[in-house]
């Protein structure tokens, strides 16, 4: 899940300006392999529309039906170990990374449903996954986001 989560928000607002930490492609490799994955431009390249597709349908502008083409090919085989059943990912080298950010995503709305969201606060594009009790959680960093939306709320009150 943590793939999944430093997906979506690798592509921030710094000081207004967009931020792509998949942009260039020393950057991206870093990222790729920091993942688990190759790090290879066909990887970007999928990564990039991976981020794209989950964005959408986290925010509700698309269905999940738009993440199927980044699992064509793909097939989970199981496997018993002696720990117990182990899954096994069978896709392209270049595709694995993304098909599991895919996969995270699909077991996070079963196990988690409705807790991957974005930031409440309008100029933030980052998302967050609220894992508290009450399911409450708004902000991605209460020290950035909500300390300002708090200090926003409490200036507009004493004004």
């Amino acid at each position: 899940m943590d793939a999944l989560l430093d997906l979506l928000n690798s592509r921030p607002l710094v000081n207004g300006e967009e931020q792509d930490a998949l942009g260039d492609p020393a950057e991206g490799k870093r990222w790729a392999r920091e993942h688990g994955g190759e790090g290879s431009l066909e990887e970007l390249a999928l990564l990039r529309r991976t981020r794209d597709a989950l964005r959408d349908v986290v925010l509700g502008e698309s269905s999940p039906e738009a993440l199927s083409p980044l699992l064509e090919g793909v097939h989970r085989t199981p496997e018993f170990t002696s720990d117990g059943l182990r899954w096994t990912l069978s896709t392209p080298p270049h595709a694995r990374l993304p098909a599991e950010v895919v996969l995270a995503w699909a077991e996070t709305e079963e196990e988690l449903p409705g807790r991957l969201r974005p930031c409440a606060n309008d100029e933030c594009r980052l998302f967050l996954l609220d894992r508290s009790r009450a399911n409450r959680a708004r902000w991605c960093s209460m020290a950035v986001c909500g300390n300002r939306a708090k200090a926003r709320r409490h200036y507009e009150r004493t004004r």
